[in-house]
């Protein structure tokens, strides 16, 4: 290896060390077209999701078989029919839709197991579990027409897929579904992947297809979009097209609670570990936090406070704070505004003389609570009372001690408290309190 070959490896892994610590213990949905199974880089591309396993990224990966089923279609002499964009699958074409899903199956299980010689993830002996983890129900009869073996999602068995992923399993989902009837249904393929990102809280969905990502009229790659801004560019796709199909179910996901959804090029190699391990990335990025907002309330924010907290101060959950109140401590409150919306809140009451400070109000619309908005805010606040010198939070809660468990705060009891706060410790609540230390 030549110098400057060592010290471009060098920099490449110095600069890909924090999104590896970063993407430790996240759950990725990775989509493959039918087509990225046939392509010359895959071999490649399935050494990069062994790579991914070994680092610690817990891995769904999904596929699709239209290329497969159109040929096992033609060598039957099956016409391919198509209602509303879906495939019409009766019980032949059912017949060889089982027949493709289970080969390409087999064929993917027997790839990620190899180890892949003579590379560096020979010997990874990787675990690769499918099954029965997809419900599904018939799409039913629509304008007339039939569907007979083609189905939606009906739900994703999200607790058997995340105990497989605890043991250190890589899950195969193929486009299909099974009914309590004992029956099994054609499946769209991004649809699998779009509701298993949504239903398992994936951090990323990730779709690979025969295109890298939008571009501009003049050919630029459009590195990041919103589903909002994205909605033009679907009104313009040709219906039914790969891209169209990535990009509807990736905005479909980051509406629903996925943070962020990447459209790849399965023939680009590498594209995959540039775009989670490097600034620039690879392909087109659509995330919803890009107009989501976390920043400092305002005296105009009080009304979106209000309507924010009063369900909760109704239902006895959080004490009620009249408008006067937030008016005189505003700028204790931390918002994640979402275009002009508050959607979260929480406020920081410092004790300066004790480096303690109480994390107060920490609230996410019901609605918008898939995507870790909860931590954004906590991470604000610690960052906040550090600056402010104080070491140690504190909070009183009556319903969310298990989230603030699970965020590192520890039990105590009243006498922890300052004794200003002490003082006005309310023993008919009898709130629960904990605390977590700081730098």
């Amino acid at each position: 290896m030549s110098a400057t070959s060592f010290d471009q490896s060098v920099y490449w892994f110095r600069h890909a060390s924090p999104y590896i610590n970063a993407h430790r213990g996240r759950t990725f949905v990775i989509h493959l077209d039918g087509e990225a199974l046939r392509c010359k880089q895959l071999n490649e591309l399935i050494a990069d999701l062994a790579l991914l396993s070994s680092l610690g990224i817990r891995l769904v990966i999904t596929y699709g078989i239209r290329p497969q089923l159109k040929e096992g279609f033609e060598r039957l002499q099956l016409d391919w029919q198509e209602h509303q964009g879906r495939l019409l699958v009766d019980n032949k074409r059912l017949q060889v839709l089982l027949t493709s899903a289970g080969a390409l199956r087999c064929e993917l299980e027997a790839r990620l197991s190899m180890g892949l010689a003579n590379s560096p993830m020979q010997g990874a002996g990787l675990k690769v579990l499918s099954g029965n983890l997809v419900t599904a129900r018939p799409l039913g009869i629509r304008e007339g027409v039939d569907f007979q073996y083609s189905g939606q999602v009906r739900r994703i068995h999200s607790k058997s897929i995340t105990s497989l992923l605890d043991q250190g399993a890589l899950v195969l989902l193929p486009p299909l579904g099974y009914s309590a009837t004992g029956e099994t249904f054609d499946l769209d393929a991004e649809e699998v992947a779009r509701e298993a990102a949504i239903q398992l809280r994936a951090d990323k969905l990730i779709l690979f297809g025969d295109s890298e990502g939008l571009k501009n009229p003049q050919g630029e790659l459009i590195r990041d979009l919103s589903p909002e801004e994205a909605r033009s560019w679907l009104d313009e796709m040709q219906p039914s097209s790969m891209l169209q199909r990535h990009l509807q179910a990736a905005c479909s996901a980051c509406r629903k609670g996925v943070p962020r959804a990447h459209l790849l090029s399965y023939e680009r190699s590498g594209a995959l570990l540039q775009e989670l391990f490097t600034r620039d990335g690879d392909g087109t990025l659509i995330t919803q936090q890009r107009y989501e907002n976390l920043r400092q309330a305002r005296i105009e924010d009080v009304g979106g406070l209000l309507a924010l907290l009063q369900p909760l101060e109704e239902n006895g959950i959080l004490v009620r704070r009249s408008r006067e109140l937030l008016e005189a401590e505003i700028e204790r409150f931390t918002v994640i505004d979402l275009d002009g919306s508050i959607i979260g809140c929480a406020a920081l009451y410092p004790y300066p003389e004790q480096q303690q400070g109480e994390l107060a109000c920490v609230v996410v619309d019901p609605a918008y609570r898939q995507g870790q908005r909860g931590d954004r805010l906590l991470e604000s606040l610690q960052k906040q009372a550090l600056s402010q010198g104080i070491h140690e939070l504190f909070v009183l809660t009556t319903h969310t001690a298990h989230w603030f468990l699970e965020r590192g705060f520890l039990p105590a009891d009243v006498e922890h408290l300052p004794a200003a706060r002490r003082n006005l410790y309310n023993w008919q609540r009898n709130s629960r309190v904990f605390y977590k230390k700081l730098g």
